[in-house]
């Protein structure tokens, strides 16, 4: 009996240091957005992006802690639609296979990744404080709601969607919020001429993008790996590793694809291309890491990686300004994931994939479009022209992050 507790606590032990290790991971992939997005836009909006990178994280933190994780997980009763709020994060059940503060932890850093998301696509003219009060509103309350749908047992779990690690849940949950706030937003000056001309906005440091996306890579080990939620057995320690090997095909895949994309279409290898094909397949992965074969991981990431650089052209040519391609990446992608899960999955139908990501965009979508119509009337969304000459980080921060390449007046 002595020795059976011991292995139980060895296990309780090992869980919770899994899941404390895959959270550091995913928060790891903050740093990876922000470098990647400080990297896609204008030096003279580099400053304001990686406040609002960090300031969203910080915040994201905060409202799920003292909210979202409350109406996502704590006393809801399964098959339900509109959650019951406990207390902060609860007391920790009898039997647990890892500490309740683990599991919050590994779920606020998804949150704050969903909200990452949202931060590239409305780039280079929102304005700050408009931004950081919608991080507030979609990390306490738009994103918990469909979370507690899914994840925390409500009717869209009982209706058989599947989303392993979040392809919906999470990525296209940030691209409808996105998508929503562009529209209201409207594209950068100079993007699109009067008569349907697309004027490229280059970004300023590629070095920075891919460092970015090299750490969103890493990242994602946690992301997908730790949603398996246990490693102290034979056959979870097996599937972990099936996963980080899905996950890491993918991506590979996903950025060889839009490497031969764009040499076959403009005879060059757009970096910026090949960068979010590689995230593509991480995304469309991300729905089930576990399932498929590594050629089908392949498979799934190379198709993803073709798909998102004919999505960045599509949402250009009908004017949606996406600096970053975030839209397409996380929320194209993110639903392509989902709808190929039951290819490899034999308990997950396409009725009811479908079914869960038309839940998720309307939902998030409709109350981010609310949300943002409201801060468009109350404290507006958009900077002036003249300040979006200036750029944002005199603008809202007052420090640039190149001063040295400044002009002096």
């Amino acid at each position: 009996m002595e020795l059976s507790t011991t292995v139980s606590e060895l296990r309780y032990a090992l869980d919770t240091f899994f899941f404390l290790m895959s959270g550091a991971l995913v928060m790891w992939m903050a740093a990876g957005f922000a470098m990647l997005e400080a990297g896609l836009v204008r030096s003279k909006n580099t400053t304001e992006i990686l406040t609002k990178n960090l300031c969203l994280y910080a915040i994201a933190c905060t409202t799920y802690l003292v909210v979202g994780y409350n109406i996502m997980y704590v006393d809801n009763s399964a098959g339900g639609f509109i959650p019951s709020i406990g207390a902060l994060i609860g007391t920790q059940s009898e039997g647990a296979d890892h500490s309740l503060e683990s599991d919050f932890f590994f779920q606020v850093v998804f949150v704050a990744t969903a909200m990452s998301v949202v931060s590239g696509a409305v780039a280079e003219r929102m304005k700050l404080w408009s931004f950081l009060v919608f991080s507030a509103i979609l990390t306490a309350f738009i994103y918990p709601m469909e979370g507690y749908w899914t994840w925390g047992g409500g009717f869209l779990s009982e209706a058989g969607f599947s989303d392993f690690a979040g392809s919906g849940i999470v990525h296209m949950a940030g691209a409808s919020a996105a998508l929503a706030g562009v529209l209201l937003l409207g594209a950068r000056k100079g993007k699109y001429g009067k008569k349907g001309q697309i004027y490229p906005i280059p970004g300023s440091n590629m070095p920075l993008a891919t460092l970015g996306t090299f750490i969103l890579w890493f990242g994602w080990f946690g992301f997908n790996g730790g949603s398996q939620l246990m490693i102290s057995d034979f056959e979870n320690a097996t599937a972990v590793g099936q996963i980080f090997l899905n996950t890491n095909a993918a991506a590979a895949a996903g950025a060889i694809t839009a490497l031969f994309v764009c040499k076959t279409t403009w005879g060059k290898a757009d970096l910026t291309m090949v960068l979010n094909g590689a995230l593509a397949g991480l995304v469309a992965i991300t729905a089930d890491p576990l399932s498929p074969s590594p050629l089908a991981a392949v498979s799934i990431g190379a198709v993803a990686g073709g798909l998102v650089v004919f999505s960045i052209i599509a949402f250009d040519k009908i004017k949606i300004d996406d600096p970053v391609g975030a839209i397409s990446v996380h929320g194209v992608c993110g639903l392509f994931g989902l709808m190929v899960v039951p290819i490899n999955n034999a308990d997950a139908t396409f009725g009811a994939q479908l079914f869960g990501a038309v839940v998720i965009f309307a939902w998030v979508f409709g109350a981010s479009l609310v949300v943002w119509a409201i801060l468009k009337a109350t404290m507006g969304i958009r900077v002036t022209e003249d300040e979006e000459l200036e750029g944002m980080d005199v603008h809202d921060c007052g420090i640039d992050a190149y001063p040295e390449f400044v002009s002096v007046k």
